[in-house]
């Protein structure tokens, strides 16, 4: 059997595992530990996931915002990395504010080895999804 692209596991990853469609299958795209290189304004942090650690964090997301999304908006492929953008659409579930729509733009670049990855370097829009939260709150 041949080893995937770097194309085809970061695809299959996504609309599988970061979907919550299937998160128990982080294991098939996912190394034994993988570094997740995290952007948060000026203090960027390195997070080592597992397959599992990976897998509850999608649980936790879909039990905080209940059925989302994601859309797949750009791919670009280069060697062993793989560049993506998504928007992902849910609800807030914050029990003291209304229910809203909300909507999470992010873009990583994921190093694929041997049909796994390794490592991801991450961006999300969190001060987008905070002015979601908050606008026309009281």
């Amino acid at each position: 059997m041949s080893t995937p692209t770097p194309r085809d596991v970061i695809n299959a990853f996504l609309n599988e595992v970061r979907s919550a469609k299937h998160p128990e299958r982080a294991g098939r795209y996912m190394a034994d530990e993988v570094a997740a290189h995290q952007v948060q304004s000026e203090a960027p942090t390195v997070v080592m996931r597992t397959p599992a650690d990976y897998a509850n964090h999608v649980r936790e997301m879909w039990a905080a915002n209940g059925p989302f999304t994601l859309t797949i908006e750009d791919m670009i492929c280069e060697g062993e990395r793989v560049y993506v953008r998504w928007r992902q659409q849910g609800w807030s579930n914050a029990p003291d504010q209304p229910r809203r729509a909300l909507i999470e733009v992010a873009s990583a670049v994921y190093h694929v080895q041997a049909g796994r990855i390794v490592r991801y370097h991450i961006q999300i829009d969190r001060k987008g999804l905070e002015l979601q939260m908050t606008s026309g709150a009281d």
